[in-house]
């Protein structure tokens, strides 16, 4: 019977096309939106946690600004009034469960190469045997071709991934030399490709050179990179570094000049923010939803109105309330879904699409995740909303009596 339901469904919705077609727009475009703006986060979010994995869970990093600044991150804090010291990293790797710590500046600078002039971010890194050891173990400062820098080493530099191929006309090689802020350096090794376009982008030149170059302090640092040892908590070691600070400047809690945070608190923070922008995008595609079933019970009164004759038919032969109900639920249903599939489909080519946008930008991370719980839940909620919409117009349908609907009253 269901089967029989279904093909009546079929037969009316194809006799009324272009009102069909109309009709699934909203459906469509809901459904384009939820699955891939869900696809696309949940690619996201997984990019995420592969990067912080790959960094480990191990890891703390101190930057410049209290916790209620927010004009500077772990990434670049050069914006903020407070700094941070060669006292600090002193400090810090005082403190019970650091295993090892360094300083960095990170920069907006001005990088020449072969007569063009590009701006790239300028890691200015300690070139002592202690902190290379650590800077060694961070995934996005993994050499491809050439040497890390050797102990004291001066007037070198190591070049990203995409700086060296895609920076400037020419590309860039070991050997080759380029100038940071009009200071000439010799390049003596390429970086590994991180996926990520702000490890890629960037170049390293020995710190004090870097401190030199943009008028830093020169025991100054914008970002201190921790490593916890093998059997300590980080979330623990991350509070006793913030104890020991304190102590240190003299601040109560709540009143730092300084942020320290652990890998998973960086992983959970952007997990947090992409969970907000995906609720916010998916309750505007809701209104969408909620249009399309609007426009499907629209449809479905129009159509109870037009096929008055034709229900009195069914019903002068014998079709109960109940199946001129079901027939009028299956149209609309028919509907959802058919929105749902179509919807399915392109959302799904959407996200690819900005995959392979993000691809050709230079942001490799990205892989949309493509979720059957999700596509199969999008087909059903889709059959729900048709379903639903057209509820009252085939209530209205089922109760029309036979004389009546004969007469076209």
């Amino acid at each position: 019977m269901i089967l029989e339901y279904f093909k009546i469904a079929i037969k009316n919705l194809f006799n009324r096309k272009l009102r069909s077609l109309l009709t699934i727009i909203g459906i469509v475009i809901g459904i384009v939106a939820v699955v891939g703006l869900i696809s696309v986060g949940q690619g996201m979010q997984n990019a995420i946690n592969e990067q912080f994995q790959t960094v480990g869970q191990d890891r703390i990093v101190v930057t410049p600004g209290g916790e209620g600044f927010t004009g500077t991150s772990p990434v670049t804090s050069e914006y903020s009034t407070d700094r941070l010291f060669e006292h600090d990293l002193d400090v810090i790797k005082g403190v019970k469960g650091v295993y090892k710590a360094t300083g960095a500046t990170i920069e907006i600078g001005e990088v020449k190469f072969d007569n063009t002039i590009e701006y790239f971010s300028v890691f200015g890194v300690p070139t002592d045997s202690e902190s290379l050891s650590l800077i060694k173990t961070i995934d996005f400062f993994l050499i491809e071709d050439g040497r890390e820098f050797g102990n004291g080493e001066t007037g070198k530099v190591i070049v990203g991934y995409k700086v060296a191929l895609e920076g400037f006309d020419k590309e860039i090689r070991k050997g080759h030399r380029l100038k940071v802020k009009g200071d000439d350096f010799k390049v003596i090794a390429l970086q590994k490709k991180t996926g990520s376009p702000i490890h890629d982008n960037m170049v390293r030149i020995p710190i004090d050179e870097a401190r030199a170059l943009f008028d830093r302090a020169n025991d100054e640092f914008t970002t201190i990179f921790i490593k916890v040892g093998a059997s300590e908590d980080p979330a623990v070691v991350a509070e006793d570094i913030k104890k020991a600070m304190r102590r240190d400047h003299g601040v109560k809690e709540g009143e730092e000049d300084f942020k320290v945070t652990t890998s998973v608190q960086l992983m959970e923070g952007f997990n947090n923010i992409l969970n907000v922008v995906q609720i916010v995008l998916i309750g505007i595609a809701g209104i969408s939803l909620f249009v399309g079933g609007i426009g499907i019970m629209n449809t479905m009164y129009t159509s109870v109105l037009q096929r008055r004759k034709e229900i009195g038919i069914m019903k002068s032969i014998g079709a109960t309330n109940a199946a001129i109900l079901m027939i009028f639920l299956f149209e609309s249903g028919v509907l959802g879904i058919i929105g749902g599939v179509i919807g399915v489909i392109f959302g799904l080519m959407l996200s690819k699409g900005v995959e392979l946008a993000a691809s050709l930008a230079g942001v490799d991370l990205l892989k949309v995740y493509v979720s059957i719980p999700l596509v199969v839940s999008a087909l059903i909620f889709s059959f729900l909303i048709g379903a639903l919409s057209g509820f009252m117009p085939a209530k209205q349908a089922s109760n029309l009596q036979p004389v009546d609907a004969l007469r076209g009253l």
